[in-house]
């Protein structure tokens, strides 16, 4: 039987606004999945963790950085997981990070790069990565999620 279960989270690390507004890219080191590809950061919930305290978990792991705000950006993806026959939930996540804030990429990533919306959406390998920057740039572009943010904003 397949298994449907929220065991997965993306998040956009963000900084700036309006045309200043950049997303972090990583890209895949060699030896791992997807090798040479271009990504948000993405990781496993653990036992008993809510998405919204993975999504800060992951940012921290696979970066170094800090969300001084972070949105619940509205968007549940899914995925299937052939290995184990599992559909995976994948709840999805903005964390802006302060203006200055600079990567420190681990064993996954083997470089990172600030890039506006646009260019973000060109790199990355993921069509729910290009779908999600769209709803990025639809609902905060400004820093902030105007009159719906008292719903979407975490923290």
């Amino acid at each position: 039987m397949t298994a449907v279960r929220v065991s997965l989270v993306d998040v956009y690390a963000l900084r700036g606004a309006g045309d200043s507004l950049e997303c972090l890219v990583l890209r895949r080191a060699a030896g791992g999945r997807c090798p040479g590809s271009w990504e948000a950061v993405h990781g496993h919930i653990e036992t008993g963790e809510r998405p919204e305290r993975a999504a800060l978990r992951e940012l921290r792991e696979e970066t170094g950085l800090a969300a001084e705000r972070l949105f619940n950006l509205s968007r549940v993806e899914s995925f299937y997981l052939h290995g184990t026959g599992e559909v995976a939930l994948i709840p999805v996540f903005a964390a802006f990070v302060s203006s200055d804030a600079q990567p420190v990429t681990g064993a996954e990533h083997d470089r990172a790069e600030w890039l506006p919306l646009a260019a973000a959406r060109a790199r990355v390998a993921w069509p729910r990565e290009r779908r999600a920057l769209d709803d990025i740039d639809d609902l905060l572009r400004e820093g902030d999620a105007g009159l719906v943010g008292d719903v979407l904003r975490v923290c």
